[in-house]
């Protein structure tokens, strides 16, 4: 049985893990169309290990979240990777964010979050002293941890299982052969029985390569940061998110201490120009005309037009972003933040511009397409690894 995956990102990798455990006599290839692996969804992000608080129970993503922060940082301390679970403050800054916070605690103890703890007045003060809230949920099992060393160690171990990673082989044509794929990647031809789209920012491109419809699109959505400065990097101990807005897609602007040091104060979400544009001045014209031509980004935008407005405003205004910031951290000045990086999320959108909120994969008879999975997918890699190898194993 040969099986092939597409994607060399950190979904990708577990996925050839779980599958090597599984059936180890399989012959397996992993396509990657970088020099290296993970090197965009799986590494531009905040390095933070996702406890499932925010999931509708039942769901997917829900049990994953759940199911993969414990198997990550399993696979963290069998590795030695540098990793903390440093628990998270969620923090109402008034009363008309009380409700969705208690909301939120109910969600968390549904979704088996253990240790989840109501904290008012001087008690918020004593896990992070500089918030400014009248209530906030700690979520202790939440964690911070270092994804490159992930990936770094997630591919020792494939190729160490017998999997062939083969880099700089980006797929551009899949035709059906009998019951199996041939598959063009690079300046190769590969055949399989069996594939696995795992491309990330590209996934829709590529099930439509395997002769799937493309209703949903993937919309990239950038989210820039900032560093909070050195001499300032005190204002915060570990994690501060806001309550989420159920106006506003997205978890809104927070802070993140990094497994390396230093505090990141982000993202924000505006439309990318281009699915790997990693800065305002990146466009590609074939991605921003794929999304501009898309029914469900005028829907999205139509619907939430104050918000996109807001989002572009705060992207080119430091004082602007600033001030989202200061909801949360009052103390915080302009002059404390210093430019950050950014990512693009590969988020799966319908045609009327619906964010698809759990994760979907889609099973045929000689293939599996993972069509949405944006954070917390790199907490919950190996889950969703685990989930693939196992629908696959059925199939096979």
């Amino acid at each position: 049985m040969k099986i092939c995956i597409i994607g060399g990102g950190i979904v990708g990798l577990a996925t050839a893990l779980q599958l090597r455990r599984r059936k180890p006599d399989i012959d397996l290839t992993l396509l990657e169309k970088e020099p290296g692996f993970g090197q965009h969804q799986s590494t531009h992000n905040s390095g933070v290990m996702h406890a499932g608080l925010y999931y509708k129970p039942g769901s997917v993503k829900a049990r994953m979240a759940v199911q993969g922060i414990r198997l990550m940082t399993e696979f963290c301390r069998s590795h030695g990777i540098a990793h903390e679970i440093c628990g998270k403050l969620v923090v109402a800054v008034d009363e008309g964010e009380v409700p969705r916070l208690r909301s939120l605690h109910e969600r968390g103890q549904q979704n088996g979050l253990g240790g989840l703890e109501w904290l008012e007045g001087a008690a918020i003060r004593e896990v992070e002293p500089h918030v400014a809230g009248v209530a906030a949920l700690r979520v202790p099992e939440e964690g911070i941890v270092d994804y490159a060393a992930v990936i770094g160690a997630m591919a020792h171990d494939a190729l160490k299982d017998g999997a062939k990673l083969v880099a700089n082989s980006k797929v551009e044509r899949l035709i059906k052969d009998g019951a199996g794929w041939r598959i063009f990647a690079g300046k190769r031809e590969h055949s399989a029985d069996f594939i696995i789209n795992c491309a990330g920012l590209h996934c829709d491109r590529v099930s439509a390569l395997a002769g799937e419809g493309r209703a949903t699109r993937i919309v990239p959505f950038r989210g820039e940061y900032f560093k909070l400065r050195p001499e300032r990097a005190n204002l915060v101990r570990n994690l501060i998110y806001p309550v989420p807005d159920p106006t506003f897609p997205f978890l809104g602007v927070h802070f993140t201490r990094l497994i390396h040091g230093g505090i990141e104060a982000g993202p924000n979400a505006i439309l990318a120009t281009a699915r790997e544009g990693y800065r305002k001045g990146n466009v590609d014209l074939s991605d921003l005309w794929d999304a501009l031509t898309f029914s469900g980004l005028w829907w999205f935008m139509g619907r939430h037009a104050g918000m996109c407005r807001d989002e572009v405003l705060r992207s080119f205004s430091k004082r602007l972003f600033c001030a989202s910031l200061q909801r949360l951290v009052p103390s915080l000045t302009e002059a404390d933040l210093a430019p950050g990086g950014s990512g693009v999320r590969a988020q799966a959108m319908t045609p009327k511009g619906e964010l698809v909120q759990d994760f979907e994969l889609i099973e045929r008879t000689n293939a599996l397409h993972v069509l949405n999975a944006p954070s917390p997918a790199a907490t919950a890699s190996l889950a969703i690894g685990a989930e693939i190898a196992h629908r696959v194993m059925l199939r096979i």
